[in-house]
């Protein structure tokens, strides 16, 4: 009778414990379905807190306004050299980032390409309050983000109008957020960089525009949107679709919603923002072969990049 007994309760706790299982496999199934069925691509875009990345974060925005099947995680870093070694090793699908670095990557054989532009004009020279033209820079130090930017080529430019050339100045590569207080301490005589650290010594006054790049390069090409090849060809329609997107976002930053979305992810003040976003315009980020070709022009000019890539080449053609 006990062992009648015992067979039965093994027969109770096997049947409650395939009962047990199947509920699991369901719910597993079921769980894997909502998850298929609410699955959008993430997309990892790397960027620095600059004026010249609005567009990019726009586009995440809309994106998610509309609700749309693609993601935009942003990744942001502190140095264009720490976000290029990201990008050029693939650890991001693609970045804001500075036109003359892509450039270089790619003349050095890395796959990448750029798809729009990030914004059109938006760079300043600043210069300490003692110095009033261009000659007076001779012999004083002088900061750029990178040898390998806009920056350097209308550093080049604005030389060129004082009769100058970079062996007149000595000119040092330093981190964007570092220049304002290196201008104010001395260290420094002026500098030209990514917004909004330009309009920063402006609105404490510790430096004056010297020259606005319009005023030596017009259209001037600085930073873009690109991606790496190996994305672009795994995710053709994402990048269309992306590369849509992004133009859009560029043209509804007007005056509000750009000082709106930079006063989000800047941390900057109002009137720091407001200043900044004058010099620069976001309407039209189609890149055009004849101011990518001005951009080589300049580059092999000054020896800043003797090799860049053509325009077919660096330039997504769908």
């Amino acid at each position: 009778m006990k062992r009648q007994r015992k067979v039965t309760l093994l027969a109770v706790f096997l049947i409650l414990v395939l009962a047990l299982s199947a509920c699991g496999k369901t719910t597993a199934s079921q769980s894997k379905t909502t998850e298929n069925k609410t699955n959008k691509q993430v997309v990892t875009i790397g960027y620095l807190p600059i004026t010249h990345a609005l567009s990019i974060f726009e586009e995440k925005k809309l994106l998610e306004n509309e609700n749309s099947n693609i993601t935009i995680k942003l990744q942001k870093f502190s140095s264009w050299s720490d976000l290029t070694d990201a990008l050029n090793a693939g650890r991001i699908d693609g970045a804001s980032v500075l036109m003359e670095l892509a450039m270089s990557a790619v003349s050095q054989g890395v796959d990448l390409k750029a798809v729009a532009l990030g914004h059109k004009d938006g760079n300043v020279i600043i210069a300490g309050r003692d110095i009033q033209s261009v000659k007076d820079l001779k012999g004083k130090t002088f900061a750029i983000p990178h040898t390998q930017s806009s920056h350097n080529i209308l550093l080049n430019d604005m030389l060129a109008k004082g009769g100058l050339t970079t062996k007149d100045v000595k000119v040092v590569q330093m981190a964007p957020s570092e220049m304002p207080s290196s201008l104010a301490n001395g260290s420094i005589a002026g500098y030209c960089v990514a917004e909004p650290f330009g309009a920063q010594a402006v609105n404490q006054k510790i430096g004056h525009v010297l020259y606005d790049s319009e005023d030596l390069w017009t259209n001037s090409l600085c930073c873009g949107l690109v991606f790496t090849g190996k994305f672009i060809k795994s995710n053709k329609a994402t990048v269309k679709t992306m590369t849509t997107k992004y133009e859009e976002a560029g043209k509804k930053l007007d005056d509000k919603e750009a000082t709106s979305i930079a006063t989000q992810y800047l941390g900057q003040s109002e009137s720091v923002l407001k200043l900044s976003l004058k010099w620069i315009k976001f309407n039209d980020l189609k890149i055009t072969k004849k101011d990518y070709n001005a951009l080589v022009s300049k580059l092999k000019k000054y020896k800043i990049n003797e090799n860049p890539p053509a325009y077919d080449k660096f330039v997504y053609q769908p």
